[in-house]
């Protein structure tokens, strides 16, 4: 199973990534968390890469949900949005397929939930390409 929906932006990072935030927002997506892989590799292990940051993207309605579906789909919770630079003007936007929750857990159940997530994370990244 492909686990990720992947677009190239024509944007450098540090302009991708409030783009990013911004298209998810019009979806019903807040970022809950903000993990900036680069910097936590420098400090811990010295180790360097492009910029690179994971968004923990979350609609509440959605996961409210799913959460009613199966408590332990929090395990899954939120949606991981990575930003990552390509270059010095070009950036690389990944989002977790949200199928992912219907496959891990075997919950058919939970596949109207994924179905209308993945419809709107596929729809941010559109967004981002025609913008």
């Amino acid at each position: 199973m492909d686990y990720g929906m992947t677009i190239t932006l024509d944007l450098p990072y540090d302009r991708a990534v409030p783009a990013v935030k911004a298209a998810l927002a019009e979806q019903g997506f807040g970022v809950l968390t903000e993990i900036d892989a680069r910097a936590t590799l420098k400090e811990k292990l010295g180790h360097d890469m492009e910029p690179y940051v994971i968004l923990g993207a979350c609609n509440p309605q959605l996961a409210h949900r799913a959460l009613d579906v199966d408590r332990q789909i929090g395990l899954l919770l939120p949606c991981n949005v990575v930003v990552r630079a390509d270059g010095d003007d070009r950036s690389i936007v990944s989002a977790l397929d949200p199928q992912v929750m219907v496959s891990i857990p075997e919950r058919e159940d939970l596949r109207p939930v994924a179905d209308e997530a993945g419809v709107r994370i596929r729809a941010a990244l559109d967004a981002l390409t025609t913008s």
